[in-house]
C-alpha cells in the first residue's frame, strides 16, 4: 500500500502525512491484536476491551462504564450481561448507596487475562526505555488528547441520525 497521502492530506507536512499513516497502522493493528485476544478468552472485542476498563477503574454502574467507554447504555448492558454470564465480573450491591448496583471484576478474572499480556507489556516496556523523560511526557501528551478526540468523536456518531 502506498504511504502517500497528500491527495488526503494536502495540508500535512511529508512527516504528518507519515504520522497519520501510522496512527491509522496502530489503531488498526490494536484492534486486530484485542480481537485475537479475545478469542483466546472466549470474549468479543467489546467485551474485553470494557473488562480492561473495569479491571483499572473497579468496581463502577453500569452508566459510569458507558462514560468510560463511550458506549451506550444499552450497549454496556448487554456488554456487562456477556461478562457475568462468562464469568469475568459480577453484579453487586453499591456498598455507598445499596440501591444501586456495580460492576466488579469477579475474582480471579484477571489471573485468566494476565498471561495475554505479560509479552505484550515486556515488548512495550522496552520500546519506552528508548525515550527520555522529556520525550515521554510528549508522547504521553500526545496519546491523552487522541484518546480526548476519540471519545469527542464517539460523542458526535451517537448524536448523528
Amino acid at each position: 500500500m502506498s504511504r502517500d497521502h497528500s491527495h488526503l492530506f494536502s495540508d500535512l507536512t511529508p512527516l504528518q502525512q507519515d504520522l497519520v499513516y501510522e496512527l491509522r497502522q496502530n489503531s488498526a493493528r490494536a484492534v486486530m491484536l484485542h480481537q485475537l485476544v479475545s478469542e483466546k478468552l472466549g470474549l468479543n472485542a467489546t467485551d474485553h476491551k470494557c473488562l480492561d476498563f473495569l479491571n483499572r477503574t473497579g468496581p463502577v454502574t453500569a452508566g459510569q462504564l458507558a462514560e468510560l467507554t463511550g458506549l451506550t447504555t444499552g450497549a454496556v448492558t448487554n456488554v456487562i450481561d456477556r461478562l457475568e454470564q462468562a464469568g469475568y465480573v459480577v453484579r453487586d450491591k453499591d456498598p455507598k448507596d445499596r440501591r444501586r448496583v456495580v460492576v466488579k471484576p469477579a475474582e480471579g478474572s484477571s489471573s485468566r487475562i494476565s498471561p495475554q499480556f505479560e509479552s505484550i507489556m515486556q515488548s512495550t516496556l522496552q520500546i519506552l526505555s528508548r525515550y527520555d523523560e522529556e520525550q515521554t511526557r510528549l508522547i504521553l501528551e500526545f496519546i491523552r488528547l487522541c484518546n480526548d478526540m476519540t471519545l469527542a468523536e464517539m460523542e458526535k456518531m451517537k448524536n448523528q441520525p
